[in-house]
């Protein structure tokens, strides 16, 4: 029987709201949620939520020195739960510069796959944030599809001085 895996969580405020991060065993991202535990929990693959602070220290210096300005991106290790595909989905989000903006077919060209595949696998991220799928937005330029509101990812791509048309 399988040891049921322990996540190190911490919850924060920024400038875009109430953001929960947990680590596993090794310090690496689990997940990430603008919210509280319970946001945390539904983008979190099974297994214990323990707060610690300290545990979680290192990711949440590096997610509040992003809402400074002080960086523009993160050298976290991350442990996502996903399918292969997802996966290459998540990496390709993680390509797309930090004031940039891609649209769900130019990530689907950059995979290999459909807008709808991409659109599926960028709202399943576990790590919001970190894995940039705020920066992804319809064809249109409409900010669509983040699990967090059109409102949170505004103030992200405020954040990075994205260039929104509409």
């Amino acid at each position: 029987m399988k040891d049921t895996p322990v996540f190190r969580y911490s919850t924060f405020k920024t400038p875009a709201g109430t953001f929960t991060v947990a680590v596993d065993a090794s310090g690496a991202v689990a997940a990430t949620a603008f919210g509280d535990r319970r946001a945390l929990r539904k983008r979190l693959r099974a297994g214990a939520l323990v707060h610690d602070e300290h545990g979680a220290a290192p990711v949440r210096r590096q997610v509040e020195d992003w809402f400074l300005g002080k960086a523009r991106g993160f050298s976290a290790r991350l442990s996502p739960a996903g399918t292969p595909f997802q996966r290459r989905v998540w990496a390709a989000l993680r390509k797309i510069p930090f004031g940039e903006t891609r649209s769900y077919g130019d990530v689907a060209r950059a995979v290999g796959s459909s807008a709808r595949a991409v659109g599926r696998a960028s709202a399943t991220n576990p790590v919001c944030l970190i894995v940039p799928c705020h920066r992804v937005i319809g064809a249109d330029g409409s900010l669509t599809g983040f699990a967090f509101g059109e409102e949170t990812k505004r103030r992200l791509l405020d954040l990075e001085g994205s260039r929104l048309s509409g």
